[in-house]
């Protein structure tokens, strides 16, 4: 269990949030951040070693949390009996969905800056880890469905990364154009139902 923030760790989170909201990381001040929080840089480096520490502290959480549900859903619907997975097709991503909205929306502020303020961090390339994932997975179902003796359309990796890039990107724009929960979901949900029928479609021999 990590140990409870001191009072001087809380004001300069606090003061990053801030910073990092307005300016992105690249353009944020460490110095701003420790006049914002009402301490020298002294203080700061007491606190945390470095900008990119601070910034860590407070995506890192999101960032993992996101990302470890997402293998976790992957790996259930690869444990399936292979014969039972195209019936399930859709079933355990839309749950890991609906959960990942509700999750943003309850730690809105850290994953608002994963997503657009993390620029020249090593959380940069966030949403491509997603997508690579997805991609990883998408190829194993395909191999699934032809061990099933389905015919299954030959799809280069180069449409294959366009495809799984446009649905987390547009997923994401919950966060860029800050929509409201019930819209967010209602959106995306909408989203996945074209998402699908567009895989769907392309899969046809």
């Amino acid at each position: 269990m990590s140990r409870p923030l001191t009072k001087t760790q809380q004001k300069i989170l606090e003061a990053g949030i801030d910073e990092f909201l307005a300016k992105g990381f690249p353009a944020a001040s460490l110095r701003q951040i420790a006049s914002k929080a009402g301490v020298t840089t002294g203080a700061f480096y007491g606190c945390f070693p470095s900008k990119d520490a601070l910034f860590a502290a407070i995506v890192e959480p999101c960032y993992s949390q996101i990302i470890d549900r997402f293998i976790q859903m992957q790996e259930q619907f690869t444990k399936l009996p292979e014969s039972k997975q195209p019936s399930h097709m859709g079933v355990e991503s839309t749950q890991y969905i609906l959960w990942m909205i509700d999750y943003i929306y309850d730690h809105y502020i850290p994953c608002k800056l994963l997503i657009c303020c993390s620029q020249s961090t090593r959380y940069a390339g966030f949403i491509n880890e997603m997508v690579e994932i997805e991609e990883e997975y998408t190829d194993r179902y395909m191999n699934v469905l032809r061990s099933l003796g389905h015919e299954v359309r030959e799809i280069d990796p180069q449409t294959i990364h366009l495809i799984v890039s446009a649905l987390f990107e547009g997923i994401f724009e919950i966060l860029r154009h800050d929509y409201l929960k019930d819209h967010a979901r209602k959106a995306v949900l909408q989203f996945m139902e074209f998402y699908q029928a567009g895989w769907n479609k392309i899969m046809e021999p």
